[in-house]
């Protein structure tokens, strides 16, 4: 799995686990997922952001999709 799919997993499960299903992460956030990884989300989303203007669509669409509102 490459970094961007286990890191929009990560964010997809925290999301789930939030009870409003916000995507608001704090920087320093690192979501578990079921087969033991650590990944430090809250870094990788602020990282995200910061390369906005050279994400392709299709991991646009992803962020998106999740909702996060910046990439719209």
């Amino acid at each position: 799995m490459t970094t961007f799919k286990r890191s929009i997993a990560a964010l997809a499960q925290y999301k789930t686990k939030t009870r409003t299903g916000a995507v608001t992460v704090p920087r320093g956030h690192v979501e578990q997922l079921e087969d033991g990884t650590e990944v430090r989300l809250g870094v990788w989303i602020m990282n995200q952001k910061g390369r906005r203007a050279k994400l392709t669509t299709d991991k646009l669409a992803a962020l998106a999709d999740l909702g996060l509102e910046w990439v719209a």
